[in-house]
């Protein structure tokens, strides 16, 4: 491991041994040298595949308000890299083409700390794509980050798999022809959650938004308020809109307070979220109001109590209790935990998912060449996942699956320290989506 430090953003790269090229990678070579006969140079292209090994750009979080998830995002990243050298028998059934390697070449990645602020990940994966020739780039946590990369990817003609982001912007207005999305967002959640509130509690409530100021906390809010007030009769009585890493929430809490809302409906993600939380239950507004958390938030459980949680509705896109029902969610859950200590959250599952999902899709190509590769997710298929059977949705590239409702359990049924959430549902994603031109989404050009 090497540590880099270029002024106030932390870069750490990560360089994972490279495997040998032999019989596994020879295949893949052919392929490219092929390719590049063919077709002209673009992005990273070819030069980023020449020798045994391909380079991958990780940005995420590891400072700042979204730093404790982004580290468990990271940690899906390294696995799934992991999974996808050595050929496990989990990728294997994601990817069953991958042998070794992606076409038989081993993967190398950097990481650099994003601390969710846009311009810091464009510069470093524009670093990455510079100096490293990285032929896939990653990064999330930040709705806004993921935008930014989008935009880079598009006019870099570098792949971007997007790392966690809740905005329907990420594939609808800000969608782009190098960028896509398997986890789940507002769109999606809102239509997931909507009903389960509507039955569990009724029509005609009063709801108050907690929203962080920017694209992922406006379109959630946007869509969750919309289901509930269309399909459930339920009013809006104050939004409170407020920054990214903000301090103090009591000025918010006071209008809420004020408001005669009886849910209090938290989008504030990362630690804005935990802050939030603790600071509604010290102001006496939990359990008075009831708390939903539409965009569930990896560790909030953990950090705010599970007296907090008990009875909260959430929507999410992974929780560990699925392994009794998934058999491949048992062997992500079992090799996570094995490798770091605790049970993963949703966003180490997205982020494994979105690498072993790229894996397929470069092998059912045959090339790492961007525009084929593309054409590659853009090819109707079912695709195995860790909770079911998947698919992508050409038209904007957003991945079709599941939504997970959960509900917090009460800390007297909780079976160990992690089992802070009871599944509910798995709600099937296709009934969840709006129509792929309904958000704005024009992909762009291939070349």
């Amino acid at each position: 491991m090497q540590e880099h430090d270029n002024g106030s953003s932390r870069r750490r790269f990560i360089h994972l041994g490279m495997g040998a090229a032999g019989s596994l990678a020879l295949p893949g070579f052919m392929r490219e040298a092929f390719a590049a006969d063919q077709q002209q140079p673009i992005g990273t292209w070819p030069a980023g595949t020449q020798g045994d090994s391909v380079f991958i750009g990780i940005t995420v979080p590891r400072t700042g308000t979204y730093a404790v998830q982004g580290e468990d995002e990271l940690k899906g990243y390294q696995l799934a890299i992991e999974h996808i050298n050595a050929g496990h028998p989990l990728i294997k059934a994601i990817s069953p083409k991958t042998t070794k390697g992606v076409l038989g070449k081993q993967l190398k990645y950097g990481v650099a700390d994003s601390a969710a602020k846009p311009n810091d990940a464009v510069q470093a994966q524009q670093r990455f794509i510079t100096e490293n020739k990285a032929i896939l780039i990653t990064g999330g946590t930040s709705s806004a980050v993921a935008v930014a990369l989008n935009k880079l990817a598009q006019r870099e003609k570098v792949l971007f798999v997007c790392g966690i982001s809740g905005s329907n912007d990420t594939t609808g207005k800000d969608c782009v022809r190098y960028g896509v999305r398997q986890n789940f967002y507002g769109e999606t959640a809102a239509n997931a959650i909507g009903p389960a509130l509507v039955k569990a509690y009724g029509k005609n409530k009063k709801m108050a938004f907690m929203t962080p100021d920017y694209t992922y906390g406006h379109t959630v809010t946007k869509s969750v308020s919309e289901y509930l007030m269309k399909n459930g009769g339920w009013q809006m009585v104050t939004n409170q809109v407020s920054p990214l890493g903000a301090p103090d929430y009591s000025s918010y809490l006071t209008n809420i307070a004020n408001s005669g809302a009886e849910f209090l409906i938290n989008v504030n993600w990362g630690h804005d979220a935990v802050l939030s939380t603790q600071q509604a239950k010290q102001f006496g507004l939990l359990p008075k109001m009831k708390l939903v958390i539409p965009y569930q938030i990896p560790f909030l459980a953990r950090e705010v109590g599970p007296d907090v949680t008990e009875g909260v509705y959430a929507a999410t896109e992974f929780w560990w209790t699925m392994e009794d029902k998934y058999p491949l969610a048992k062997q992500f859950v079992e090799a996570f935990e094995k490798k770091f200590g605790y049970k993963p959250e949703w966003g180490a599952e997205n982020a494994y998912m979105e690498f072993a999902l790229w894996a397929e899709a470069v092998e059912h190509a045959g090339t790492f060449y961007p525009p084929d590769v593309i054409k590659s997710y853009e090819s109707p298929r079912k695709l195995q996942s860790l909770t079911g059977e998947v698919s992508w949705r050409p038209q904007d590239h957003q991945l079709i699956r599941p939504v997970v409702i959960v509900k917090g359990k009460k800390p007297s049924e909780m079976r160990n320290k992690e089992d802070f959430w009871e599944v509910v549902e798995v709600v099937p994603g296709a009934g969840l989506m709006q129509k792929p031109d309904a958000f704005g989404c024009n992909l762009g050009s291939y070349t």
